[in-house]
């Protein structure tokens, strides 16, 4: 879509952040159970030296506006199964696919197809809600604790790949699955937590023409 240059710089599926969300087989749970998505172009301005968080906007290719990116900050970041609503026009916004869903997706067709049309219009009637009175710069300065996403995070990780995969697969759970699993996904949301806190508070130099 076009897009002033001059003042954004463009992330679309070649930026590595995106390919990571596109392989990731982890990020299958992030997507199909809690909705959380990626829209296929984010747009960063590229003249002021704000946070990464505060300087991203997801154009709608239906009606052209650009949409602060905080807004799916917060609890508006999960639920997003059928892409983002732009809460201008309407419509949904494009998101990127992960391959790992998509493959779920493909062998559960015969399961969803019979019901996904009244789910995406249910899912569509409550979207205006959700971003009704919301406050950008509450949600700017309101910063979780990276500790606590990361744990949070990492403890749901634990739960369903140690215990909940393995009783999908009909395998045995083990003490040593659970004493090794621990200290694992302490460790992955620690970091998947800090690496966030990082990367959206980072501030760059605005470039000059």
């Amino acid at each position: 879509m076009e897009y002033d240059k001059t003042k954004f710089t463009a992330w679309t599926w070649k930026h590595w952040s995106m390919i990571h969300w596109i392989l990731n087989p982890g990020l299958v749970i992030n997507e199909l159970i809690l909705g959380q998505r990626v829209p296929k172009v984010l747009l960063f301005d590229k003249t002021t030296d704000k946070p990464l968080k505060e300087r991203q906007f997801v154009p709608c290719p239906h009606c052209g506006e650009l949409n602060d990116g905080r807004l799916w900050a917060k609890k508006n970041g999960f639920g997003n199964w059928f892409g983002y609503y732009c809460p201008n026009c309407g419509n949904t916004i494009p998101c990127l696919r992960n391959l790992t869903s998509l493959v779920v997706i493909i062998l559960t067709f015969p399961i969803w197809i019979w019901f996904v049309k009244r789910w995406k219009k249910n899912w569509l009637n409550k979207q205006p809600a959700r971003f009704e009175n919301l406050n950008i710069e509450e949600l700017t300065h309101e910063n979780a604790s990276w500790l606590k996403t990361g744990i949070s995070w990492g403890a749901f990780m634990f739960v369903f790949m140690t215990i909940v995969y393995p009783l999908i697969e009909g395998k045995e759970i083990t003490l040593k699955m659970i004493l090794i699993g621990i200290p694992i996904w302490i460790v992955a949301g620690l970091g998947d937590g800090y690496t966030m806190k990082y990367w959206m508070g980072r501030r760059t130099k605005p470039e000059t023409n």
